[in-house]
C-alpha cells in the first residue's frame, strides 16, 4: 500500500471501542472483597461483644449464686437458733408447768387469766385516777369561788371600814371610827384615842348625866330605828330631831369646845342605847 492510498474503511461494527469481557471482573472482586471485609469486622465485633456479655453475666450470676448460697446458710443457722429457742422455751414451759402442777395448756389458760386480770385492774386504777381529776378539778373551782367570795368580802370590809373611818356627823365634821356592838366598843377604848362611856336612856325618864352632859330621850321608832333626844350641855339644851342608828350626833362644848359625839346603836321599844365619845382633854376637865 502505498503513501497515498486512503485508510480502510471501518465497518459500523468497527467504530465502537472493543472491550474484552475481561475489562470489569477487576473491578467487581475488589467492591465484593470489601463488603466481605466488612461484615468480617461486623461478625467478630458482635461476637466480641457477645462474649463479653456472657462473661460479665456469668459473674454476676456467680455472685449471686454465691449470696443466695450465704443467705441460705445463715437462714439454716437462724432456723436452727429458733429451733433450739423454741425448745428451750417449751422446755422451761414444762418445767414451770411441772413445778407448779399444771400442764402446758392450763398454764396458758392461767397466763391469759392473769393478763385479763392486769388489763381490768389497769382499767380499773385509769378509771380512779379520772375520777380523782375530776374531783380535783371540781375542788379547784369551788376554791376558787371560794376565793372569789373571800376577796369580795374583803373588798366590802375594807369599804366599810373606809366608809367608817369617813362617816360624817350631823354637824357635818369628820368622825372617827363609829362602834356597832359593844365589842367594837370596846376595841375603841383599847385603841385610847378618845374616852368613851355607855349609856341606856329609857323614854320619858329624867336627863341622865353622862361625863360632863346630860341626855334625855324624847322619842323613839323602832319601826324605822329612828329617835329624838335632849342633849344638855353649857346650860343650854340642843335637840337632836329624827336621828338614825349609827349617826354621829356632834356637838361642842366645854371651855376649850371640844368634840363630843353621841352614837345609838341600838333601837327598841321605848328605849335606845349606845355610848358617847369625848376628847381626852375634855374629861380632865370634867374630872
Amino acid at each position: 500500500m502505498s503513501e497515498y492510498d486512503p485508510p480502510p474503511k471501518m465497518s459500523e461494527h468497527d467504530s465502537s471501542p472493543k472491550t474484552s469481557e475481561h475489562d470489569s471482573s477487576p473491578k467487581t472482586g475488589s467492591g465484593m472483597k470489601t463488603a466481605r471485609l466488612v461484615i468480617a469486622s461486623i461478625a467478630s465485633v458482635y461476637v466480641l461483644a457477645s462474649l463479653f456479655l456472657m462473661f460479665e453475666a456469668r459473674g454476676r450470676i456467680g455472685k449471686l449464686e454465691a449470696a443466695q448460697t450465704a443467705t441460705a446458710a445463715t437462714q439454716e443457722k437462724l432456723n436452727q437458733h429458733l429451733d433450739s429457742t423454741d425448745s428451750t422455751m417449751r422446755a422451761s414451759t414444762d418445767a414451770l408447768a411441772q413445778t407448779l402442777g399444771m400442764t402446758g395448756r392450763q398454764l396458758d389458760e392461767r397466763t391469759a387469766q392473769l393478763q385479763q386480770q392486769q388489763k381490768a385492774s389497769e382499767k380499773e386504777q385509769k378509771e380512779q385516777i379520772d375520777g380523782v381529776k375530776t374531783e380535783v378539778g371540781s375542788v379547784r373551782t369551788e376554791v376558787g369561788s371560794v376565793k372569789t367570795d373571800v376577796d369580795a368580802t374583803k373588798s366590802d370590809l375594807q369599804g366599810t371600814k373606809n366608809k367608817l373611818e369617813q362617816t360624817v356627823g350631823d354637824l357635818g365634821v369628820q368622825s372617827g371610827l363609829i362602834a356597832h356592838t359593844r365589842q367594837d366598843l370596846d376595841l375603841l377604848r383599847r385603841r385610847g384615842e378618845r374616852s368613851y362611856y355607855e349609856l341606856t336612856l329609857v323614854k320619858g325618864q329624867v336627863p341622865a348625866r353622862v361625863s360632863n352632859i346630860s341626855l334625855q330621850l324624847k322619842k323613839v321608832d323602832p319601826k324605822r330605828s329612828k329617835y329624838t333626844l335632849n342633849v344638855v350641855a353649857d346650860d343650854r339644851v340642843i335637840e337632836k330631831k329624827d336621828r338614825t342608828m349609827f349617826e354621829p350626833l356632834q356637838f361642842y362644848t366645854g371651855r376649850d369646845r371640844g368634840l363630843y359625839e353621841v352614837v345609838v346603836f341600838t333601837v327598841d321599844k321605848g328605849k335606845v342605847s349606845g355610848y358617847v365619845s369625848t376628847p381626852k382633854e375634855m374629861v380632865a376637865q370634867a374630872q
